[in-house]
């Protein structure tokens, strides 16, 4: 309740994100439900409506950003070699202002009207009072302002303890990837957050004053106001989830990252690009530069594509190990690939123009955020469990989990393509038999239960694993179980209370990848060693 050890901080911001995970996912099954077939009444529209906003307000503010920031707040201070986080006790607020936005959201459900039903970016003026009634929407803004407000709070401590806290010897260009990802998250998590905070107070007004929203001014001013957060946000689901893929693959290929500088420098572009092109998700309402959102849009294949060149540069000649880590960073690569470059067709207006608001635009966001940075978050679990815990988490659960994922990720999210260029919109509560839509959405829908299935074994492993664990049965983990680079892996799994010990201290810090260097420093020595016998 009290903590100030950024390990428990980071570790609560974690597991009340995975049990938001289960409850945002569970909604998404009940509407993948109700497309399955045409013509189905599984639930009716209004509640459709509130299935739809809150699985999607719940997967962006309270699961995969909360995730990507606990995850900094858990790791910063051990790669950079710091005994805590920077203002220990306002990361706490921030963790339990976000605990509490996620209640206040959900608690919509038990109003008389239901829970807020206008998307996760809610547009007024249908979200205001008159045509979106009850105090469930009322909840909805106070909960997301809430948890906007924690995220910035908690980023604010990453990025300090990252600039200010760092071990010596450590200077900014031998941080490591992952902790480079974080600076470049939390640039834009104090950057853009703020203008979600500004936003939610905008509709705060118009619901409690509609005639606010009777201007088209204030109406597209809050479209402004919310794409200036919403696309930058969207980077902030990835770039930590980038940074632990970057980790794995450099691990598990035995090698130094490639292109390590040239990755920050991206990072930092891509950052600052993120906030220069929200104008393209306001194509189809007549009020944006179109040619200058585009071409922006377009320019941020430059540093994406750095970015995918050192991933790859890393693992072409490495002595790849296909443990369960491996796996999820290895499909992360050309899955998020496909969520990137359908980015830059919706990013150009003449096709924008066709796919708006269809399902199209539903498989590309589930390709960046789903097949994308949700197997960057799995690679990130199965890396860094046995630091936490002290233990190995199952290998042959993770591999039965990865591939029922893969399978059930690319049968759900691929057909989507097609059905969005057919014209399916993509806040459908049912459709006709007429209309050709069935085949497809059927094959989604099964696809989401090899997801369920996936996510199933997935907890079932975590669950055992850690009751193996309180009984003295599960496999114990060394402290550098996988031959990490960077200095979490110099300490005890779990760490203790001030990360580093006399036992256990931290190493000099040549590089961004320190502890490589020390073994390759002591393999020289032996080499020489044996040379001299």
């Amino acid at each position: 309740m009290t903590t100030t050890d950024h390990k428990r901080i980071g570790l609560l911001t974690i597991g009340s994100s995975m049990v938001l995970f289960v409850l945002a996912g569970t909604l998404a099954l009940i509407m993948r439900t109700q497309l399955a077939r045409p013509e189905q009444n599984l639930v009716d529209a209004g509640t459709y409506n509130q299935l739809f906003t809150i699985h999607g307000s719940g997967m962006i503010y309270m699961v995969l950003t909360p995730f990507a920031i606990g995850l900094g707040v858990y790791l910063v201070p051990l790669q950079v070699g710091a005994p805590g986080i920077a203002i220990p006790r306002l990361t706490l607020l921030g963790y339990w202002l976000y605990a509490l936005g996620a209640v206040v959201m959900l608690v919509g459900f038990a109003t008389p009207n239901g829970a807020h039903a206008d998307g996760w970016f809610s547009y007024p003026p249908m979200a205001d009072s008159v045509h979106s009634p009850g105090v469930g929407s009322d909840l909805w803004i106070a909960g997301v302002f809430l948890a906007g407000t924690g995220s910035i709070v908690m980023g604010w401590a990453v990025m300090w303890t990252a600039l200010r806290k760092r071990t010596q010897g450590m200077t900014m260009l031998r941080l490591p990837v992952f902790s480079w990802s974080m600076v470049a998250t939390c640039l834009m998590v104090i950057g853009a957050f703020p203008a979600l905070l500004a936003a939610l107070l905008l509709l705060a007004v118009g619901r409690a004053d509609p005639s606010v929203f009777e201007s088209n001014v204030w109406n597209i001013g809050y479209q402004h106001l919310f794409w200036f957060y919403g696309h930058p946000v969207v980077y902030v689901m990835f770039f930590p989830y980038l940074g632990a893929v970057a980790e794995v693959l450099s691990v598990f290929a035995g090698r130094r990252f490639f292109g390590y500088r040239g990755t920050v420098l991206s990072l930092l572009v891509f950052a600052a690009g993120s906030m220069s092109v929200w104008g393209h998700h306001m194509f189809a309402t007549g009020q944006a530069t179109n040619d200058y959102y585009s071409l922006t849009s377009i320019l941020l294949l430059v540093p994406a594509g750095v970015e995918y060149f050192s991933m790859l540069g890393t693992i072409l000649g490495g002595r790849l190990r296909f443990r369960t880590p491996m796996l999820f960073a290895l499909a992360f690569i050309p899955q998020f690939l496909i969520g990137g470059l359908t980015g830059i067709m919706v990013g150009t207006p003449v096709i924008d123009y066709h796919v708006t608001d269809s399902y199209f635009i539903v498989a590309h966001l589930h390709y960046v955020l789903f097949a994308g940075s949700a197997f960057g978050l799995f690679a990130a679990v199965y890396f860094w469990f046995p630091k936490v815990t002290g233990v190995m988490l199952g290998e042959r659960g993770g591999r039965l989990h990865f591939w029922l994922l893969v399978i059930g990720t690319n049968l759900t999210f691929l057909p989507m393509f097609g059905l969005g260029y057919e014209g399916m919109p993509r806040r459908v509560v049912t459709y006709g038999a007429f209309e050709g839509f069935g085949l497809a959405n059927l094959l989604a829908s099964i696809g989401a239960g090899f997801i369920a299935a996936a996510m199933i074994v997935f907890f079932v492993n975590v669950l055992w694993t850690l009751r193996q664990r309180a009984h003295g049965r599960a496999e114990p983990a060394a402290d550098d179980p996988w031959e990490g680079h960077s200095l979490e892996w110099a300490t005890s799994s779990p760490p203790p209370r001030y990360n580093f010990t006399r036992e256990h201290p931290v190493p000099p810090v040549t590089s961004f990848a320190p502890l490589l260097d020390l073994r390759q420093r002591r393999a020289e020595e032996a080499a020489e060693q044996g040379g001299r016998r």
